[in-house]
């Protein structure tokens, strides 16, 4: 297979993962056979699984440059990432019925939003910021096709998240949705456990870069 194929393969597959899972009645009908809690990690974790694929496969396809490669771009992805992993961190530790990705046990509390008072869609704002600092470190064609479409997937998918959950919820979205936001300057002060677990998730990226998507992350 060569680069623009596999390329093309992994981000059709990529793609198909993230429509078709949602759409009713698929959704429901995997909700049911796994669980919602189960459901999350299948797909989350087929989610991983192919857009590490996604990411060699761009790094195989033919070189065709359009950002010249700045030494100054190159350590964007190392001072946004800490930020991208902490909302990882917390977007995932809480629950969040407004939006996808919270595990938290805890019952979601619309006083006290946590890090949904910054944004009701952590996950999707943290795959935002990853997507922008790493197309503008690897400006050729097929990186900027990649990380493009990764800004613009979970960025197009924040509005819709928001019209499906209030058609859904009612006239229950409101009272849930008064203290959070789409995007707020609010601040949100994390805890010290979600800012090591962030610490641990980043350097455990900085490990792993090199072996499993083949690139050093260190300018």
């Amino acid at each position: 297979m060569n680069g623009w194929a596999e390329f093309s393969a992994a981000l059709t597959l990529f793609l198909l993962s993230h429509v078709i899972p949602v759409r009713p009645p698929v959704r429901p009908w995997l909700v049911r056979l796994l669980g919602t809690r189960g459901y999350l990690l299948v797909y989350s974790a087929v989610s991983v699984l192919l857009l590490v694929w996604l990411i060699v496969a761009a790094g195989r396809a033919p070189y065709l440059e359009l950002i010249p490669p700045f030494d100054v771009l190159r350590w964007g992805p190392l001072i946004v990432m800490p930020l991208v992993c902490l909302l990882a961190v917390m977007g995932l530790s809480v629950a969040n019925p407004l939006s996808f990705g919270g595990l938290g046990k805890k019952p979601f509390d619309p006083a006290l939003p946590g890090v949904l008072a910054f944004t009701r869609h952590p996950l999707l704002l943290a795959m935002i910021f990853w997507a922008l600092v790493h197309l503008l470190a690897n400006g050729d064609l097929a990186h900027v096709i990649l990380f493009g479409l990764l800004a613009l997937f979970p960025a197009l998918s924040m509005g819709l998240i928001d019209r499906r959950k209030q058609r859904e919820m009612g006239a229950d979205w409101q009272p849930l949705a008064r203290n959070t936001s789409c995007l707020s300057l609010r601040g949100v002060r994390p805890g010290l456990w979600p800012m090591l677990m962030a610490a641990a998730f980043f350097l455990t990226l900085l490990v792993l870069h090199a072996p499993v998507i083949g690139v050093s992350p260190l300018p």
